[in-house]
């Protein structure tokens, strides 16, 4: 299967990696086979030196609606590491800077994976979404311990225990995003940021993110390992297994590609 077929677009030019969800349909709900071809894709920028940038997106219309419900239930049953937690590792191993540009819905991991973002530029229709406890479950990819760090406790509290979206204007005005421009603008502004990070010394870029974020690399993982035990644990409730019945009850059978998050997105 190619990474366009299971989801993910990639290209590379001029030292940008770029890393496209394309599953338009399903608001580019990420599938295990998503995570797998971002996870192979992140772990090997981060040792090719050809590549010196890697940027993330999705469409003008959505960024990412979150887990897709279908193979995400399967893929928690199943034995060994899921690709999901392959790919956060990657992302927070990454040396090398990664540029987010965020349209639309960002649900669930579509709005943690931005915590890990070195710059997020979102269109003015961009909302990031952080509905765990609505679903029965706990936050992932070490958001319990960045999220309140970057906007404070009871910020971060509002965020994810009452789960109310928050718009690419607060998102400016709480520190998660760098910048808001029209959908059709974020693209082009990511990709501006990108070139010139790529243009720039890659000692000198990967020596300023280490000293920034290497303190708190080694608690990201740590946090992301407690989470996803709890994450499990939290899956086997009855809340969850009713928000799980009840998306897969609402799923048309001939496109088993529901969201887990699609509810929220209402």
């Amino acid at each position: 299967m190619s990474d366009q077929e299971a989801g993910i677009v990639q290209s590379i030019a001029n030292g940008v990696l770029m890393l496209a969800f394309n599953r338009p349909a399903r608001k580019n709900a990420i599938t295990q086979a998503m995570y797998a071809a971002l996870a192979d894709a992140v772990t090997t920028a981060d040792t090719d030196e050809d590549i010196r940038v890697v940027v993330l997106h999705g469409s003008e219309a959505v960024f990412t609606a979150g887990n897709n419900i279908g193979d995400f239930a399967a893929a928690v049953q199943s034995a060994g590491e899921r690709p999901s937690a392959r790919f956060m590792k990657a992302v927070v191993n990454l040396r090398k800077p990664l540029v987010a540009a965020v349209n639309g819905p960002a649900v669930g991991i579509g709005a943690t994976v931005l915590l890990h973002c070195d710059l997020v530029y979102a269109g003015e229709n961009a909302t990031l979404s952080f509905p765990f406890v609505k679903l029965g479950l706990c936050p992932e990819f070490g958001s319990s311990l960045l999220l309140s760090r970057r906007v404070g406790p009871q910020r971060a509290a509002q965020l994810f225990l009452l789960g109310e979206p928050c718009s690419a204007h607060q998102a400016l005005a709480l520190g998660l995003v760098n910048e808001v421009v029209g959908p059709n603008e974020t693209l082009q502004r990511a990709m501006g940021a990108a070139n010139q990070l790529a243009r720039s010394s890659p000692d000198a870029v990967m020596t300023t993110k280490w000293l920034m974020r290497h303190a708190c690399v080694d608690e990201t993982l740590a946090r992301v390992q407690l989470e996803n035990m709890h994450f499990s644990q939290l899956l086997q409730t009855p809340p969850a297994q009713a928000a799980f019945a009840s998306f897969l009850k609402k799923a048309n059978p001939a496109e088993p590609g529901t969201a887990i998050h699609q509810e929220v997105l209402k």
